[in-house]
C-alpha cells in the first residue's frame, strides 16, 4: 500500500521500486553509508560485512528458486561452490582475469543447476529437495574422488587476489568495496527479473503449475530457469568467495550451509528479495553476537568449553528458526509490510 496521495498512473510506474521522493532519499543514504562503512567501522565489522554481501548474493539465488518460483532446493551451497571451484581452476590454471573469471564461474554454477532442474518438471516437494540434496552429495563426491591435479581434492585450490585495470584487491577494504558493486548488481538484477515477465511466471508456476499451464506458461522452461537463475546467482557469489578467501576447500560448501541458505530466507520472509537480505543480516549478525560472546563466557566460567558455545549458538539458532516458522511464519519482512500498512491506514483501519 502507498501513502495517501501516491498513486501510478502507468503500468512501470506501478512497477517501480522507489515510488517517492523520501524512498529515493533513504535508498540513496543507505548506498553511501554502505560505501563509506569501512571508514566508519574496524577490521572486523568490515570482514563480516563482506561475508554478510557474498552470502546475500547467494541467498538472493535461493529466494529466486525457492522462495518465488517455489522450487524447494537443499543444494545451494553445491552451485555456490560450483561456482568458486571454476572460478579458482580459471583463475589459477588458465591466468584468466577475473572480471572473465567470475561470470565464467557463474555460468558453470548455471549449467549444473540447469541439470538438477530438469528433474522438477516431473516431481517437486520433498522427492524435489532430495533431488536437491543428490546434488550436494554428486558435488562432494566429485571434488574427493576425481584426481586431484584437476580439484585439488581434499587439499583444496589456492588464487592470487582478484585484480582489475591493475588495482589489486588484496586487502579487506578492497575486497569489501568489491563485493559491494557485484552485489549491488546482483541485487538489481533480481528486482528486474522479478518485476519481468519471467518473474510473473515464476510467481504463477509456484502458485500452480497446472494452472500456469493451461493458460498458455511453458511450466518445463519456467522451472529450469528458476533452477538456472538460483544456480547462477550461486556461482558468482562462490567466485566472490575464493577471491575473498583465496582458498578453495570442499568443507566451506556443505549441506548444513544450504540449510542455513533456507534458514535465512524463512526468517526475511519467502518470496521477497529485500526479505533474504534482512534473513542474511539476521542469521549473520546473530552467529556474529554469539562468537563474539562465547570466549567471553569460557573465561568467566570454566567449565564451558568450546563445543557447549558451539552446541549453545546452533541450539539457539536452530530455535529462533523453529519460532519464526510457528510464530511468523512469513517472515520479517512481511512482520514489516504490515506495520507499515497499519501505519499508512491510520486512524481509519477500515
Amino acid at each position: 500500500m502507498d501513502p495517501a496521495g501516491v498513486f501510478a498512473t502507468t503500468f512501470p510506474k506501478d512497477q517501480a521500486l522507489v515510488r517517492t521522493r523520501p524512498q529515493a532519499v533513504c535508498l540513496a543514504l543507505f548506498i553511501a553509508l554502505l560505501f563509506a562503512l569501512p571508514f566508519l567501522a574496524d577490521i572486523r565489522a568490515v570482514a563480516v560485512m563482506t561475508s554478510m554481501l557474498i552470502t546475500g548474493i547467494v541467498v538472493i539465488g535461493l529466494q529466486i528458486n525457492t522462495g518465488i518460483a517455489g522450487q524447494v532446493n537443499l543444494g545451494q551451497a553445491a552451485f555456490m561452490g560450483v561456482g568458486a571451484y571454476t572460478t579458482a581452476l580459471l583463475a589459477s590454471k588458465l591466468s584468466l582475469p577475473f572480471w572473465l573469471a567470475l561470470p565464467l564461474g557463474g555460468a558453470a554454477a548455471a549449467l549444473f543447476g540447469l541439470i538438477f532442474g530438469l528433474t522438477a518438471v516431473r516431481i517437486k516437494g520433498f522427492y524435489l529437495a532430495l533431488t536437491t540434496i543428490a546434488a550436494q552429495i554428486l558435488f562432494h563426491f566429485l571434488v574427493l574422488n576425481l584426481p586431484s591435479s584437476w580439484l585439488g581434492g581434499a587439499n583444496g585450490i589456492t588464487l592470487e587476489p582478484a585484480s582489475l585495470f591493475g588495482l589489486s584487491f588484496d586487502t579487506d577494504r578492497s575486497i569489501y568495496y568489491l563485493c559491494l558493486v557485484v552485489a549491488c548488481v546482483m541485487v538489481a538484477g533480481a528486482y528486474g527479473v522479478i518485476r519481468s515477465r519471467h518473474g510473473r511466471a515464476f510467481y504463477a508456476v509456484r502458485d500452480d503449475d497446472v494452472a500456469s499451464g493451461m493458460m498458455g506458461i511453458d511450466v518445463v522452461r519456467t522451472k529450469a530457469m528458476a533452477f538456472l537463475l538460483g544456480a547462477f546467482y550461486a556461482g558468482v557469489g562462490g567466485g566472490l568467495w575464493a577471491y575473498y578467501v583465496r582458498f578453495v576447500a570442499i568443507d566451506q560448501f556443505t549441506l548444513i550451509h544450504s540449510i542455513w541458505f533456507i534458514a535465512m530466507i524463512i526468517v526475511g520472509g519467502m518470496g521477497s528479495v529485500t526479505g533474504a537480505l534482512i534473513g542474511v543480516f539476521v542469521i549473520r549478525l546473530s552467529q556474529e553476537l554469539i562468537t563474539s560472546i562465547g570466549p567471553s563466557l569460557i573465561e568467566r566460567y570454566p567449565f564451558f568449553s568450546g563445543e557447549i558455545v558451539f552446541a549453545a549458538m546452533n541450539i539457539f539458532l536452530g530455535g529462533m528458526i523453529a519460532g519464526f516458522l510457528i510464530l511468523e511464519p512469513r517472515g520479517l519482512m512481511h512482520r514489516w509490510n504490515t506495520l507499515k500498512r497499519a501505519y499508512r491506514l491510520w486512524p481509519y483501519p477500515y
